[in-house]
């Protein structure tokens, strides 16, 4: 049985336009775009979790506002489980660290991205 690695990612809307970003080519799956978020730590809620990963990856604030999905996704080495929350920026600047850019996509051209596949599964539910 494969572990299971537990995450949550956000899902920004602004303008009408998600917020995507896209891993470096020195992390793992480098190169692929995928809703911001990070790995849930012992100690916190999901909630706690994407504020928390979004705030040490793009520098900015956030708000979890309502709860979006939950995906389950089956990798080589691991089982992904993701919960995903609509979040608005409440302060700061984007700036990337962990990732090598970012872009404001239109919700109907998610899918045209090079999307991890439980990001895709996020992108399909989106519209």
């Amino acid at each position: 049985m494969k572990p299971t690695t537990k995450v949550c990612a956000a899902v920004i809307i602004e303008l009408g336009k998600v917020l995507l970003t896209r891993r470096a080519a020195s992390e793992e799956m480098g190169g692929s775009w995928e809703f911001p978020g990070g790995k849930i730590e012992a100690d916190e809620t999901p909630e706690e979790c994407v504020v928390r990963e979004i705030r040490e990856e793009l520098a900015i604030d956030i708000e979890a506002d309502s709860f979006c999905t939950n995906v389950q996704c089956e990798y080589e080495d691991f089982h992904l489980d993701m919960d995903v929350y609509f979040c608005r920026i409440v302060n700061g600047t984007i700036d990337v660290s962990v990732h090598d850019k970012y872009v404001w996509a239109e919700i109907d051209r998610l899918l045209n991205f090079d999307l991890l596949p439980a990001d895709i599964m996020v992108a399909k539910e989106l519209f």
